[in-house]
C-alpha cells in the first residue's frame, strides 16, 4: 500500500503526508505547526511516528511548519543543496542541529519497499523539484510550483499512474482580480510562475492517452479559480481528443482533506 493524504493545497499553503506499510513522511508542510498538528491529531497520527520531511523547495506555503517541527523532533531533512542553503538562511536553521539528508535533483532515494525519485521544475525558487514515489502498487506523482511543463517533466510524468497536479489559475479570472498588481499576474503567468487550468488541460491529456487513470488538480488559487473551472477545462481537453476520460477531481484549497491510495 502506498497513499498520500492531502492536508493543504492552495496559494494560502500546501502539506500533504505519504504513507506506506512501513513509512510517514512529510512532504512540504506549508501550513503552520498548530494546524498540522490538529490534523494529524484528527486522523490519530503521532508526530512521532513521521520518519522525515522532503521538501520540493523553500516558498513559505510549502515550508512554514517547518522550523517549528524540527524543535519538537529531529526529523531527517530530504532537499538538495540549494534549497537547504536557502531554508537556512531564511529560517536561521543550524546545520548542526538538523539532519539534513540532501540529495541532487534527479536521483532516486530508495526506502525498503518504496523509490522517491525528485526531477527538477521550471519555478522561481533555488532549486525546485517535483516527485515521483515509485511502488509495487504504482507510482503517484507530485507536480507543483511551475511555469511549464518542460521536455524533461513531460518525460517523467508520462505514464504514471497517479498524479498530483499543478492547476493554479483560470486565465480570464487572473486578468480581472483587482487584489494584485500587474507584476504579481506576470510573475504567476511566467515560465517560471504556475501553470494555468489551460496548460494543465494540454498535458493531461498526454498523459490520459499514455495510461494515467487518476488526476487530482491541486495548488488552486482562492482567488483567481474554482474547482469547476479547473475540472471542466481538463475534462474538455481530454474529451477534445477522443480519450476516455480517467477520475478526475479538484481539491479545494478551503476543504483539502484526501487520501490517495494505491
Amino acid at each position: 500500500m502506498v497513499s498520500i493524504r492531502v492536508l493543504a493545497s492552495g496559494s494560502k499553503g500546501n502539506a500533504y503526508l505519504l504513507e506506506t506499510e512501513k513509512f510517514r513522511f512529510l512532504l512540504d508542510p506549508g501550513i503552520r505547526f498548530k494546524h498540522l498538528a490538529i490534523q494529524l491529531a484528527n486522523l490519530n497520527i503521532p508526530l512521532e511516528s513521521i520518519n522525515g520531511i522532503f521538501i520540493t523547495h523553500e516558498h513559505s506555503d510549502h515550508v512554514i511548519g517547518l522550523p517549528v517541527l524540527l524543535k519538537r523532533i529531529p526529523f531527517p531533512l530530504y532537499c538538495n543543496e540549494l534549497t537547504w542553503k536557502s531554508l537556512k538562511k531564511m529560517m536561521d536553521l543550524k546545520e548542526k542541529a538538523v539532519d539534513w539528508q540532501p540529495f541532487e535533483p534527479g536521483c532516486k532515494i530508495v526506502l525498503d519497499e518504496i523509490e522517491i525519485e525528485s526531477f527538477p521544475v521550471p519555478h522561481d525558487a533555488a532549486d525546485p523539484v517535483g516527485f515521483l514515489f515509485h511502488h509495487s502498487n504504482g507510482t503517484i506523482g507530485l507536480l507543483t510550483d511551475l511555469g511549464y511543463i518542460t521536455k524533461l517533466v513531460r518525460e517523467k510524468i508520462l505514464s504514471v499512474h497517479t498524479m498530483i497536479l499543478e492547476s493554479n489559475h483560470d486565465l480570464s479570472l487572473l486578468q480581472a482580480d483587482t487584489k494584485r498588481p500587474w507584476s504579481v499576474k506576470q510573475r504567476i503567468i511566467s515560465r517560471h510562475g504556475h501553470l494555468s487550468n489551460e496548460a494543465t488541460a494540454e498535458i493531461a491529456a498526454q498523459l490520459v492517452k499514455e495510461g494515467t487513470q487518476n488526476l487530482f488538480l491541486a495548488h488552486l488559487s482562492e482567488d483567481c479559480n474554482r474547482t469547476d473551472l479547473a475540472e471542466s477545462t481538463v475534462k474538455n481537453k481530454i474529451l477534445s481528443a477522443g480519450l476516455p476520460l480517467p477520475y478526475i477531481q479538484a481539491i479545494n484549497p478551503a476543504n483539502p482533506a484526501l487520501q490517495i491510495v494505491l
